[in-house]
């Protein structure tokens, strides 16, 4: 189904009176701005991925030492240091 040039102007009219000019604009805006959002958010998620390669080594060490037999190494608590920062 095809619409014509006219049937869309007085769909656009139709819009513009119920919802007004400004109204309009903002929901523009906000719809720009939360499609933004979106965006930086999947950029920082594909950098969160790659942080995590760092404890996957941590695993493979502890798993070779198992294999050797040598003496389990634990990592320290992070989560006290993070609450004095923040």
């Amino acid at each position: 189904m095809r619409f014509s040039v006219w049937e869309l102007l007085l769909i656009l009219i139709i819009v513009l009176v119920l919802f007004g000019g400004t109204r309009l604009r903002n929901l523009g805006s906000d719809l720009g701005s939360a499609i933004r959002g979106f965006r930086d958010s999947m950029k920082e998620g594909a950098k969160t991925e790659t942080a995590e390669e760092p404890p996957k080594k941590i695993e493979q060490t502890t798993a070779q030492n198992q294999e050797t037999g040598a003496a389990p190494t634990t990592t320290p608590d992070l989560s006290k240091d993070r609450n004095k920062v923040g």
